[in-house]
């Protein structure tokens, strides 16, 4: 439906553009009307809005909406390539349409015959005072621009703000939206985003922990798990970077030692690895016979 009503709009225009004396009976001159509706042109008496300029309104709204939307269209187009310029194009988005809505408004003033100069000159010191009111939203928007150009994250990314971890969705002009793993959306201010972790800039490291009898050998557990790792690695090539590894002893706990085992892999699989490298280590323990100790409750009978 919107590419019905966007074809329509552009067909309207085409005629308008080609044909602009075709309204000549209503005594409308749309060359010259919009001309002289630009921003800064000598305006008239401006006594009342007259029929000429109500059709010059309709047709400036035509203009900027095709050409605001054949530019979104574009962004969208060269942002298929990649993560890079996904997240440069959610930028420009947000600067077309902010801007889209300023020409709208000063164009459109214009075309009613304010003098649009005047009132900007006329706002200098009221914007002195705006200014300090909005140091914020322009804190957070010079942040934003930061972010992208220094390529601090990317949509896509996986980033930790706080105790918050999610997928980067969005990178506006203004603020920056986070989805966690349950599908809950945070957004933050760009200039509050200081301290946080990129966790998609380089592999990451699946841990687990666990326990083996102290009756069990720890000279035959590490070997048995050295040479299973390989396989491992080529059973799960779609979750693990590289073949998983054992870092040693973690602990001397009150029923095992406890042993740590890691494998590196993208951060967004992260939490598979962990279940995937637990349920291979148990399974390979069931096959040679290595005891995982567990905490075990005797009952007694009173006679």
């Amino acid at each position: 439906m919107k590419r019905i009503i966007g074809i329509v709009i552009a067909l309207v225009l085409i005629v308008f553009l080609a044909y602009p004396g075709i309204l000549g009976t209503f005594g409308v001159n749309l060359t010259e009307d919009i001309m002289e509706s630009m921003p800064f042109a000598p305006k008239g008496d401006g006594t009342g809005i007259t029929l000429n300029q109500v059709l010059v309104l309709l047709l400036m709204l035509l203009i900027v909406y095709v050409v605001s939307t054949a530019l979104k269209g574009i962004v969208k187009l060269v942002a298929k390539k990649n993560k890079r310029t996904e997240t440069v194009s959610e930028l420009v988005l947000s600067i077309i349409s902010y801007a889209t809505v300023f020409v709208v408004i000063v164009w459109g003033l214009s075309i009613l015959g304010v003098n649009v100069g005047a009132i900007f000159a006329s706002l200098g010191i009221v914007g002195l005072v705006v200014g300090f009111g909005a140091q914020s939203l322009i804190e957070d928007i010079i942040t934003g621009m930061f972010i992208i150009f220094e390529g601090q994250y990317s949509i896509g990314d996986i980033i930790v703000l706080d105790d918050f971890r999610g997928t980067v969705r969005r990178i506006g002009v203004r603020t920056t939206t986070i989805e966690d793993a349950g599908g809950n959306l945070k957004v933050v201010n760009n200039s509050d985003i200081r301290n946080f972790q990129n966790r998609s800039k380089n592999p990451s490291v699946a841990l687990i922990l666990v326990d083996v009898s102290y009756d069990s050998d720890l000279r035959v557990v590490e070997k048995v798990l050295n040479e299973a790792f390989p396989k491992m690695f080529e059973e799960r090539k779609n979750l693990y970077l590289k073949a998983p590894v054992l870092y040693g002893v973690e602990d001397l706990g009150a029923s095992g030692v406890q042993l740590k085992l890691a494998v590196d892999c993208e951060e967004e699989k992260i939490f598979a690895a962990q279940r995937a490298l637990r349920r291979d280590v148990k399974l390979l323990f069931d096959e040679k016979g290595i005891e995982i100790p567990f905490t075990q409750i005797v009952l007694h009978n009173a006679k």
